[in-house]
Parts: C-alpha cells; sequence; structure tokens
C-alpha cells in the first residue's frame, strides 16, 4: 500500500512538472491533458497490451492500481494547467 502512495505521488508529480514546463514554453494551457490522453495513455496500453487475449480481457486486465497512475497523472496534467492559468490571472506575464 506504501508503495502504491509513492507512485501515485510520483507520477503526479512528474506530470505536473512535464505540463508546467510544456505550458511555460508552448503557452497553452490545456496542452499537457491532450497530450497525455491522446499520446501518453495509448502508448503505455501499447506496450502492456498481449495479442493472444481478446480485446476485453486486455482491458479487464488491468487492475485498480494501473486505473489509479492513470489517473493520477491525469490529475497533475490537469493541476499544471490549473495553476499556469491562475498565473497568468495574477499577472505573471512570463507563464
Amino acid at each position: 500500500m506504501l508503495q502504491m502512495i509513492v507512485l501515485l505521488l510520483l507520477f503526479f508529480v512528474m506530470i505536473f512538472g512535464i505540463g508546467f514546463i510544456l505550458n511555460m514554453l508552448i503557452k497553452t494551457t490545456w496542452f499537457p491533458i491532450w497530450l497525455f490522453l491522446i499520446v501518453g495513455v495509448p502508448l503505455g496500453m501499447y506496450f502492456t497490451w498481449d495479442e493472444s487475449k481478446s480485446f476485453t480481457a486486455n482491458l479487464t486486465g488491468y487492475s485498480y492500481v494501473d486505473i489509479s497512475v492513470a489517473l493520477a497523472g491525469l490529475a497533475g496534467a490537469y493541476v499544471s494547467g490549473w495553476t499556469i492559468r491562475k498565473l497568468r490571472q495574477g499577472g505573471y506575464k512570463m507563464f
């Protein structure tokens, strides 16, 4: 259980940091969320996909740990966009 908590925090902070940097460089607020959903999740599914199983067996093969880690990453991407938006509203023009 402790390992799962550390994994969730680590993934949240990692995606938050990457999203924050991407938001500063590209100057788009919600780009990290779309990047995570369009590129990150499908790549994660591609590398764990088993060709010998059916589609539903592959989807039900993901445990609650896998899904919660993906949700922690999605939350990190959302919070990075929210943070950049609040910083821009606060008058920080470099963001």
